[in-house]
């Protein structure tokens, strides 16, 4: 019984040691396989170049290029774009809504007067989306408030993202119009559905 289980204990310490050295030789394989510093020359593609472009459509080839406006709200001069670099549609405002409700409202509330329910537990008022100065911002502004925070508001770029970010800002906008829109500014179409008819007034 003794033998039988020395010769167990033996057959396993061979295994282990078995183990261990093809552990270590893979180690040393795998330190000794040739690699590429960045921006380094390499016959391994056909550009001979060592560094891969990025992929189009992401976020870091969205700041380096073409897309700041997007990703940034801001022009190639750094300065807030004034146009919406997406179509502003019913969807978006609808999507904007929604998210507002959930990631602004509670301090800036649903009619972006700056009084939500945590401004009414404490927390500092913020501005009141009707003022004039931000009436008069750019569009790019609000995004990039949004993404990278300011004052007492922290940065929602980890939970919101772009495109629902630009849905935020045409609702604010929305909101912008909702509470400060003059009759003048009206087709007559529009008009003549606000005001009753006579047929109505004479009653």
């Amino acid at each position: 019984m003794r033998l039988a289980g020395l010769g167990g204990l033996v057959g396993l310490a061979g295994l282990v040691i078995l183990a261990g050295l093809l552990a270590s030789g893979c180690r040393q394989n795998m330190h000794n396989q040739p690699k590429v510093e960045p921006y380094r020359e390499s016959d391994f593609f056909a550009d001979g170049v060592a560094s891969r472009p990025l992929p189009a459509g992401t976020v870091a080839r969205g700041f380096l290029r073409e897309d700041t406006a997007y990703y940034a709200g801001v022009d190639a001069g750094g300065q807030p774009v004034a146009a919406f670099p997406v179509p502003v549609t019913r969807d978006l405002l609808r999507r904007g809504q929604q998210r507002f409700n959930v990631f602004c409202s509670p301090c800036h509330d649903r009619a972006g007067t700056g009084r939500g329910m945590i401004v009414q537990r404490g927390y500092k008022q913020p501005s009141s989306y009707h003022i004039d100065r931000l009436r008069q911002a750019p569009v790019g502004y609000f995004y990039d408030v949004m993404t990278r925070g300011f004052g007492v508001m922290p940065s929602y770029a980890a939970q919101v993202t772009p495109e629902d970010r630009w849905a935020i800002v045409a609702y604010i906008r929305a909101l912008q119009l909702s509470q400060n829109a003059r009759l003048a500014d009206l087709s007559p179409e529009e008009r003549a559905k606000l005001q009753p008819s006579q047929g109505s007034a004479s009653r």
